[in-house]
């Protein structure tokens, strides 16, 4: 005789399945056809449940994955690619780097606060699941209009969630980029990264293997948050967006903190077999991912799970996005030290289930069983389109003769330290704890944070990079530009570029115009990181970013890492000392289309973005970091964002030291060499100008020296000269006064 709660649970789980019930499920009609076709019969409740959330776009990368394929993801440095919760490789001396970026956009728009602190969160735990201790978190931001009534509320509850959850977890939040554009009004973007460290020879996978062996539930109780957030998170906002906020996670950093070291500590046993985060679709796509990839079957009974409410359903234990939870196959043997370690750090422990050789996932609740589908064809058989795609067309050039000089060359630049997109974001990262841990080199507000391998002289350099404005304008060339600028950023840190992790936000695929962003910018990463031997490691695709049917700008953020060998050779961005060289390596060649001069100063968005050479990338890049190795550069910075007069300030803020330009041997029009902004350039401070010059020569490098550097202001010989004073008013006056109004 069944109990109440059987009876109870067993009717809530078979209910007529109606095509409105399919659609609520995100599922189309032709899937959920081929989805009776594997079953033989309609599914349960449940059944449905775990279907929609492993085929959605966010689980099953089911619009993206024929283009992800075309990717560079291999290299000698290679540990794990893509396919695991990170990816890892090697930085030499038996050890290896860990890391990913990963997407929270949605929940960040409907609930700012606990959005991105459930992102940074999650991310944390892809990294530490696979053996790493995290040593830096990144970000990077889009918001829309500041004018918009909503920008304030978002970006302030963002990096609130943010703060608080990395700065709880004592891990430091080291770098990031953050970017205002209506196009985001309606869809921001919260981009999270991680990087961590483990022995090269203690990585963790989630393949489960060994037949019997228990499955352990460990972390958190189960609650009834997030619920169908993989979902959410794959289809469109509507009018309803503020109605979705129940699909949102609530994260608790101090949880996790504990999580984070009783996994470590029983990792540093013989224990796991297999280990997984319970990210996106929690239970369901944990347990789905480990026995799918180990060929092997799961039963698993729910009254076992750890639940913090009562009476929930098979349907919402296997949905449920609650955070700070993983699961893991233990060793037969293992179980009893292992339970001591999660309850010694006040975390639940619970076997859930077995492996089995059935190759069949089989869910039971109160004796009953509420599913029992075939593995496979919830990973193997989920949908992938080759969806219709429509070329970006090519935007004309903008002639130099369209282009206005400013008739005040001081106030202009000015202006553009204290626009939205340029202006110091110190506000920000004030929020955050850079320096615990007590390794971090370089901090915020430079190309690349630079964070010591603890114990040693080396360093990781780490950066966040995207400029969607290209990516709009012309996608392939805007996703080259995307790792270019994350290569070029690490190569003026002082590091050896190793690989990068990407963060795919894109509108919505179905629509051919919006595909065709996709695949133009994955065309041009992929051209990029095979040139410049930097693989695409990890990553994340977050579509349908659209809010009533505008879509976002294109937006491919790179995560990029590298190696410094030697600490000694980390290169900051500030100027250091008067009477240093300032050297631009690289061509000017005056582009203005796309640029910010034209957007912020002449309010045209317009013009084909800056072309990128890939061979003269390379190149110029290779140089610099050959002249940073000989300690002939001081103070290095890529050039990008408002050409070289924003580089020249950029530096001169950084260091508390200013700078004397001449344009006597430039043949471009002024604003034009100082506005542009062509790409592959550096501006290089050196105490040996004479021989770096030499050096550009014999490496076919173009080299110009442009001047020195000088105490307290900034002077474009015959231009203006304004005080450090002025520039650090102008830039960092912005973002306080904007965040201090109601």
């Amino acid at each position: 005789m069944t109990s109440p709660a059987a009876e109870a649970a067993k009717a809530h789980n078979h209910p007529e399945i109606t095509p409105e019930l399919v659609a609520e499920h995100g599922l189309k009609p032709d899937e959920y056809e081929r989805i009776l076709e594997i079953m033989g019969r309609p599914p349960s409740l449940t059944e449905l449940g775990i279907y929609s959330v492993m085929w959605s776009e966010h689980c099953s990368y089911k619009s993206s994955k024929k283009w992800l394929k075309t990717l560079p993801t291999e290299g000698p440095q290679v540990i794990c690619g893509p396919g695991e919760n990170a990816g890892v490789v090697d930085i030499g001396d038996g050890q290896a780097a860990i890391f990913k970026i990963e997407s929270h956009n949605h929940p960040s728009f409907i609930e700012p606060y606990q959005g991105a602190a459930t992102g940074v969160g999650g991310i944390m735990r892809d990294v530490f699941t696979m053996g790493a201790r995290p040593i830096a978190n990144l970000n990077a931001l889009r918001f829309g209009s500041p004018d918009h009534p909503k920008t304030r509320h978002l970006l302030s509850g963002v990096v609130a969630g943010i703060g608080g959850y990395g700065n709880c977890m004592g891990v430091p939040t080291v770098a990031g980029e953050v970017n205002f554009h209506p196009a985001y009004n309606g869809n921001i973007l919260v981009n999270a990264m991680t990087v961590g460290l483990a022995p090269a020879d203690r990585i963790f996978y989630s393949k489960a293997a060994g037949i019997g062996n228990p499955v352990i539930y460990v972390g958190a109780k189960t609650g009834r948050d997030g619920i169908h957030g993989a979902t959410m998170a794959s289809a469109e906002f509507g009018e309803d967006a503020e109605e979705k906020r129940p699909t949102v996670q609530v994260g608790d950093p101090f949880t996790e903190k504990l999580l984070l070291e009783a996994c470590l500590e029983l990792m540093a046993t013989d224990a796991i077999v297999a280990i997984q985060d319970m990210g996106a679709a929690g239970l369901t796509s944990s347990s789905v991912e480990m026995t799918s990839k180990g060929g092997l079957g799961l039963e698993m009974d729910l009254d076992r799970v750890p639940q913090r409410e009562t009476n929930m359903t098979a349907y919402e234990i296997m949905l449920s996005e609650s955070q700070e939870r993983m699961l893991m196959v233990l060793k037969p043997d293992a179980e009893d030290n292992a339970r001591k370690i999660f309850e010694k750090w006040a975390l639940d422990f619970a076997v859930i289930g077995h492996l089995t050789d059935s190759g069949r996932l089989v869910i039971k609740q109160h004796g009953l069983v509420m599913a029992d589908l075939d593995v496979p064809p919830l990973v193997a058989n989920a949908p992938e389109y080759d969806r219709a795609w429509e070329t970006t067309p090519a935007h004309d050039a903008v002639p130099l003769s369209q282009v206005t000089a400013p008739a005040d060359y001081g106030r202009n630049l000015l202006a553009l330290l204290g626009a939205p997109d340029l202006c110091s974001r110190r506000w920000i990262w004030e929020q955050y704890d850079h320096h615990v841990m007590g390794d971090t080199v370089q901090g915020p507000g430079g190309d690349a944070a630079v964070v010591r391998v603890h114990g040693s002289t080396k360093g990781l350099a780490v950066t966040t990079d995207c400029t969607p404005r290209y990516c709009f304008a012309d996608p392939r060339t805007g996703g080259a530009q995307a790792v270019v600028e994350a290569w070029r950023n690490l190569i003026a840190s002082g590091a050896k570029p190793l690989a990068a992790t990407n963060n795919l936000n894109f509108g919505n695929p179905e629509k051919p115009r919006i595909m065709g962003q996709l695949v133009g910018c994955v065309q041009g990463m992929g051209d990029a990181c095979a040139a410049l031997d930097f693989p695409i490691v990890s990553g994340n695709v977050s579509l349908y970013n659209e809010t009533e049917g505008k879509a976002i700008l294109p937006t491919p953020v790179i995560g990029g890492l590298g190696l410094v060998e030697d600490l000694a050779h980390a290169t900051p961005m500030g100027f250091q000392e008067a009477g240093h060289s300032l050297i631009l390596i690289g061509e000017t060649k005056g582009h203005m289309g796309q640029s910010l001069y034209l957007r912020d100063c002449l309010a045209r968005e317009a013009g084909a973005p800056p072309l990128i050479c890939l061979e003269t990338e390379k190149r110029n890049g290779l140089f610099v970091r050959a002249q940073i190795l000989q300690g002939r550069i001081q103070s290095c910075h890529d050039v990008s964002d408002g050409g070289v007069a924003l580089a020249l300030a950029d530096m001169a803020l950084a260091g508390g030291m200013g700078v004397s330009v001449s344009l006597e041997k430039i043949d471009l029009p002024a604003h034009a060499f100082l506005f542009a902004e062509d790409q592959a350039r550096y501006l290089v401070a050196t105490t040996q100008g004479e021989q770096l010059l030499k050096d550009a020569v014999a490496a076919g490098v173009p080299a110009l020296l442009l001047g020195e550097t000088v105490p307290d202001e900034v002077t474009i010989t015959g231009l203006f000269s304004l005080p450090l004073s002025d520039l650090k008013t102008a830039h960092e006056g912005w973002m306080p006064g904007y965040m201090a109004h109601p």
